[in-house]
């Protein structure tokens, strides 16, 4: 997603304009007149920043050019919001602004579907936690959050848990050099080795390929324990046999894998 010739959207990025900070500033009493050309100009001349926000979203799967429409989104959000009396780039407030409005299209349209219930709640505690935060003057607990909210604090956690983005078992930890850690790399399981894991699919695709008696034979001898003296009574054959069809099947297993 870097910006390069790379058509979005219908918008060759390499050809989109560089606007200065002094240009801006004159647009911003046209654009906030009414100037349509003025508001033109400002938003195509400020769309790389978008670009460079979503390269943030680049693990993501969703199609590029809905992102980079909602980012646009945020970008006259910001324009219409802005404050020319403040002594703070544009920029530096728009980032933020384009940055919300792809979590919170990502968030609304997430594949895991929460309830209404639990998203209505888990946004009344983050809007009560921006207030807390400004009363205490700290980062609030979830518990003092759900003290304000007059709810549990076990339903205001599961609440703020379901609106988290899933994020992929391959996201790099810490940076994105090939050597990076993944989270999979911190859950997975050390008692079971990658070869150990291929190995069992193997045998299990192994054994689909093998007659229902070879089947039943090779369960009862290696995953039950049984003598062959066993499986014979069981079966209603006799011991040899039951040597004869144990060798044949593991034979046809070893071809299998």
């Amino acid at each position: 997603m870097a910006i390069g010739k790379v058509e979005i959207c219908g918008v060759d990025t390499s050809a989109l304009p560089v606007i200065s900070n002094e240009r801006m500033r004159e647009l911003f009493p046209l654009v906030h007149s009414g100037d349509l050309q003025a508001r033109e100009e400002f938003i195509r001349g400020n769309l790389r920043l978008v670009l460079s926000v979503l390269q943030r979203f680049h693990h993501r799967t969703e199609n590029v050019d809905d992102l980079f429409q909602v980012g646009c989104i945020g970008l006259i959000k910001a324009l219409d919001n802005f404050d020319v009396t403040q002594n703070v780039r544009f920029s530096t407030y728009a980032v933020p602004m384009i940055i919300g409005e792809i979590r919170r299209y990502l968030r609304d349209n997430n594949a895991i579907r929460v309830s209404r219930s639990l998203r209505d709640i888990a946004y009344k505690a983050l809007s009560m936690r921006d207030k807390l935060q400004t009363q205490f003057g700290r980062e609030p607990s979830v518990e003092e959050i759900a003290k304000a909210m007059e709810l549990d604090t076990e339903d205001v956690t599961l609440a703020l848990e379901a609106i988290q983005d899933p994020v992929s078992l391959f996201e790099p930890i810490g940076g994105e050099t090939s050597d990076a850690l993944t989270i999979g790399d911190q859950v997975r399981d050390e008692s079971i080795s990658q070869e150990g894991w291929l190995q069992s699919i193997a045998i299990k695709e192994a054994l689909r390929r093998l007659s229902d008696r070879e089947q039943r034979i090779l369960n009862l001898r290696f995953f039950q324990g049984r003598t062959q003296m066993e499986v014979a009574s069981e079966i209603g054959i006799s011991q040899a046999q039951v040597s004869r069809l144990e060798k044949t099947a593991l034979a046809h297993m070893r071809k299998f894998i």
